[in-house]
């Protein structure tokens, strides 16, 4: 089954002004009724770092999820972030950034691997205790543009370290747009033959033409959970200084659905989706 993750909070974190929490909260309410699997919603991070996100609490408390069958995913970076996110019974999933760069590990979380690892651990702990899931999302992992190391090989040390830790489910993320179709499925394809207990989820930032062929390289490599913002809305503020767009979820349904998957969405919700997508970030 595929597992579709809609991305608003990936999609506005970057933007330079601010969008008001009812707006913010109208978009997500009506994403809610598509029928996406995940809804990664916002994050509990420092209001310095990001400030769009700083109303991430009030944006949660006027969410309609009565008739919503989509999860919610909150991004923290940090052990007090989760300790916040913890706190709302509506949250599924804590999110985590861990990379293979340790350049983008400092620039992101403002702290090395090494103790990254260690939080990774302790909000690991906090969710077995809360009865939530931890997603970590293994940044640059298809490659950095920081000159530091990078192999497939060590993609799959950091996918033991964190399966030595009983993460169920990592999100191989390409933050930049470097990774290209041959090693997306390879890379899927040998970490979910050796570790097949792991949910493997795609973070995948591209440009708009190059969006099926990567969503089809996933498939071949076994990936069944795919990260998404409608219009390829969104990047990363931490990495590089020219965004690369998120992929756009609208392609990547009509790419799954063209290769035969049953998504079970609402059309008609999704295209009042698009049109609200619109009238916020354009």
């Amino acid at each position: 089954m595929i597992q579709l993750i809609e991305c608003p909070r990936d999609a506005m974190q970057g933007l330079p002004d601010y969008i008001d929490s009812a707006i913010k909260a109208a978009y997500i309410n009506q994403l809610l009724e598509v029928g996406f699997h995940t809804i990664d919603f916002g994050s509990f991070v420092s209001p310095k770092a990001i400030p769009q996100m700083r109303d991430t609490a009030e944006v949660l408390e006027m969410l309609d999820l009565h008739k919503s069958k989509s999860k919610l995913l909150a991004i923290v970076a940090n052990v007090r972030g989760a300790e916040d996110a913890l706190h709302f019974e509506e949250i599924d999933y804590l999110g985590f950034p861990l990379s293979l760069s340790e350049t983008f590990q400092q620039r992101n979380t403002n702290a090395s691997i090494e103790q990254a690892i260690e939080t990774v651990e302790t909000i690991q702990n906090l969710c077995q205790i809360k009865g939530k899931e931890q997603v970590v999302y293994l940044s640059m992992g298809f490659g950095n543009p920081y000159g530091d190391p990078y192999s497939p090989e060590l993609v799959a040390e950091f996918v033991q370290k964190l399966d030595d830790l009983e993460v169920k489910t990592i999100s191989l993320s390409d933050t930049i747009g470097v990774a290209n179709p041959e090693l997306i499925m390879k890379l899927f394809e040998v970490q979910i033959q050796a570790f097949p207990h792991i949910s493997f989820g795609a973070h995948l930032h591209s440009r708009k033409d190059q969006i099926a062929e990567k969503v089809i390289a996933g498939l071949k490599g076994g990936c069944r959970r795919f990260d998404g913002a409608l219009q390829g809305f969104g990047g990363c503020p931490m990495a590089k200084d020219e965004l690369v767009g998120n992929m756009a979820t609208e392609v990547m349904i009509e790419t799954l659905e063209k290769e035969g998957y049953a998504l079970n969405l609402n059309h008609a919700e999704l295209r009042e989706a698009m049109k609200l997508s619109t009238s916020i970030f354009l």
